[in-house]
């Protein structure tokens, strides 16, 4: 369940959690682990564009 609440944390689905300790680096990491996810699902969904237009 914990992978799932964050994921939607980074889509910005949900909000995040108020009591977790806020960290410069942390905040660095999570904005490339966003970054690199949204990039990922745009390459699934061109991979499937692609397949689907065979």
């Amino acid at each position: 369940m914990g992978v799932i609440k964050q994921l939607s944390e980074y889509l910005f689905l949900r909000k995040k959690d108020p009591n977790r300790p806020k960290s410069e680096f942390t905040r660095y990491m999570h904005g490339i682990n966003r970054f690199s996810l949204l990039l990922f699902i745009i390459c699934l969904i061109i991979l499937a564009v692609k397949l689907l237009s065979r």
